[in-house]
């Protein structure tokens, strides 16, 4: 079983729309899939699905955990497709014990289906960390805005320093380096991962190898959403630098995904929207994502660092066309007198003042960096 973890690092990234309407079009291809709302402390996923009231969820289930865990598992409307509601209304369902989500993650990695997607809350909480550990290939989502990259970038940097930290006994002779560090909060915050590993490697060479084990097998994916133009492309690239450079790691990507309002109407309809609509654009990425990640999972892999680099290079290409394509709906639509040009110019006058709001926040994210840089170099 493939498990596939979803996460945001934040929220309002559309993580939510993204996990459910790939399980659709994963179901579609045949597959056996699963799917499950981890977000425990605001689940929604099933009005995507449009199941108004679950019967049951993982908040019952841990209220008693000697039913099968399989009785949760509701059979949904669409051929292939199962679902596990989160549950929210249960009192303290997001403030799961260490041994609630142990017994939690062992009773979903013994799930029968082709695929498991794991849709997961915002945050960095140990809980959100280990789930998305279930699996080196998790998806992570996010949009061009300054805040969600960054966000993205310390939700990787928290799930590597997971893996670390989980990767050795306390008492080992990196276990207890660790523990030193972690006494000195304010310098292990600012931790260069790639020399941490190298003094792992030194004071215990042979839990150094487990963890490079562990690390190799780390190949999280990228999803950028919610673009409005071509060149929002690019800043998947700096994330991707940012996470070789400093976390010492790979960042693969899936594919890009248009913003379009449609996934408002489909959600009112109860409907994800590669039912609702699915030759929309939003549709038809969503489906290029899934067919990608079968081929990717069936493909004899070649070099990693060499496959990285052909997927920005395609995720450019896929941003060209689908605003050509996007483009060309708006002026049939136009054409067709269903969206008028006064319609029109109020979008742009929308989207301007959102880019004047996002200019600001980029230039305040600028000066905290540089600030942020300039105390770290004082410091050294």
């Amino acid at each position: 079983m493939r498990i596939v973890p979803v996460a945001g690092g934040k929220g309002g990234v559309g993580k939510s729309l993204i996990a459910a309407n790939l399980a659709v079009a994963l179901s579609r291809e045949g597959k056996r899939v699963i799917l499950a709302d981890l977000d425990l402390g605001g689940s929604n996923l099933h009005l995507i699905l449009g199941v108004r009231n679950p019967p049951a969820g993982i908040g019952t289930w841990l209220n008693d955990s000697r039913k099968p865990f399989e009785q949760i598992v509701l059979q949904t409307e669409y051929s292939g497709l199962g679902f596990i509601a989160g549950d929210a209304e249960i009192p303290g369902i997001a403030n799961l014990s260490a041994a609630q989500k142990n017994m939690l993650i062992r009773r979903l990695s013994r799930l029968d289906a082709d695929v498991l997607i794991l849709d997961l809350g915002a945050g960095t909480h140990f809980n959100v960390l280990d789930f998305f550990l279930m699996s080196g290939r998790g998806i992570v989502v996010t949009t061009p805005t300054p805040t969600a990259t960054v966000n993205a970038y310390l939700f990787l940097k928290n799930v590597v320093f997971r893996l670390i930290h989980t990767s050795f006994p306390r008492k080992s002779a990196a276990g207890e380096y660790l523990a030193s560090l972690r006494k000195q909060k304010e310098s292990f915050q600012r931790v260069y991962i790639p020399q941490l590993l190298q003094r792992i490697e030194q004071v215990d060479p042979q839990s150094f190898a487990q963890l490079r084990a562990r690390i190799e097998t780390f190949r999280p994916r990228l999803i950028l959403n919610m673009l409005e133009d071509p060149k929002d492309a690019d800043k998947a690239n700096r994330l991707r630098r940012s996470c070789e450079q400093y976390l010492g790691i790979g960042l693969e990507h899936l594919g890009i995904v248009y913003r379009d309002d449609i996934q408002d109407i489909a959600l009112a309809a109860g409907l994800p929207v590669y039912v609702y609509k699915p030759q929309a654009v939003l549709s038809q990425a969503i489906g290029r994502i899934a067919d990608k990640m079968t081929q990717l999972d069936h493909d004899d892999e070649p070099s990693f660092w060499q496959a990285l680099d052909t997927s920005y290079e395609e995720a450019g290409l896929e941003a060209e066309t689908d605003f050509e394509a996007k483009m060309e709906y708006v002026e049939d639509l136009l054409n067709t007198g269903t969206l008028s040009t006064g319609d029109l110019v109020e979008t742009i006058k929308s989207q301007q003042t959102e880019i004047s709001h996002l200019r600001k926040q980029n230039a305040l994210y600028k000066a905290k960096l540089v600030k942020a840089i300039q105390q770290g170099y004082s410091s050294v």
